[in-house]
């Protein structure tokens, strides 16, 4: 079933393959969540979860999730057992390392590695080269904001792998709103995080409203707005001001491993997303 899995993604290289094994695993890990009961506390958000359930076109590392209740005692180590049974099911073997905090942070966090040795499955799928065929670490990672800011919606998505259920997922709107929230006031530095700019993409080409006013209570909530109101004029002028700022060629290096046609980017500019944030839509408050 895995092989059969792994061949419809069609994978050329060993890198795509590598990106279409951690994509499994993602999904393996939400129908072990979905069988143990998490999805009653908790909603999926974030990059993965747009590639999974509406299609954007770039492979994601992560599945972040937010509970439906800030809950300071919850522990994603009770889930443990739940995720080794499922990737155990489907014979592949896993181990699972919850990260330590060094600080007192709201997100709980854990790494699930791909234990199984995935060369021969590699070659018989993509007919690799030999030297190409390797071992490939293959590791997910799950974060569960523990405060999150709470206003969102949430919808049931299904899924059909490795069976048929439904997940917890925000809505997409709401999602606009955490990747908005990301973009304007990610501690990065002077680093750029491409693929922020890249989902910005994809929800403006699609038409996808914004909600403002969860948008608004994760900035008050963060510490990145000194009060809750963020008027739909501020929020233009912060991105005006943060596309100004913005070193697109870093932006492109960021993203380009998690793309398939690299040569979309070219007409990345600040003139560019300049002119598509004029199809900005908002759900105002």
């Amino acid at each position: 079933m895995i092989k059969q899995w792994l061949a419809s993604y069609e994978p050329k290289t060993a890198q795509a393959t590598e990106a279409a094994l951690r994509e499994i695993m993602q999904e393996v890990a939400l129908a072990a969540l979905y069988r143990a009961n998490f999805f009653k506390e908790a909603a999926f958000y974030g990059g993965t979860a747009l590639r999974i359930f509406h299609g954007l076109d770039r492979f994601s590392e992560d599945l972040d999730f937010s509970l439906l209740e800030k809950n300071d005692a919850f522990e994603i180590s009770k889930y443990f057992e739940a995720i080794l049974a499922e990737f155990d099911a489907l014979g592949m073997r896993v181990s699972i390392r919850q990260k330590e905090k060094s600080t007192v942070t709201q997100v709980d966090s854990a790494f699930v590695k791909a234990d199984t040795l995935w060369s021969e499955l590699i070659f018989e799928t993509t007919h690799l080269p030999l030297h190409l065929s390797h071992k490939p670490i293959v590791k997910i990672k799950l974060e569960i904001d523990t405060q999150p800011p709470l206003g969102f919606f949430t919808e049931q998505r299904l899924l059909t792998k490795p069976f048929s259920f439904y997940v917890n997922c925000l809505s997409l709107p709401d999602l606009f709103a955490g990747k908005m929230h990301a973009l304007l006031f990610r501690k990065w530095g002077s680093r750029v995080k491409g693929r922020d700019w890249y989902d910005l993409e994809w929800y403006l080409r699609r038409g996808t409203a914004l909600n403002l006013a969860h948008l608004q209570r994760r900035a008050f909530e963060s510490g990145d707005r000194p009060n809750a109101e963020l008027s739909k004029a501020e929020l233009y002028e912060l991105l005006l001001q943060k596309i100004d700022r913005v070193n697109f060629e870093q932006a492109k290096a960021d993203i380009v491993r998690f793309i398939s046609m690299p040569e979309r980017l070219n007409i990345w500019s600040p003139v560019y997303f300049k002119d598509i944030l004029s199809t900005l839509k908002i759900i105002e408050p």
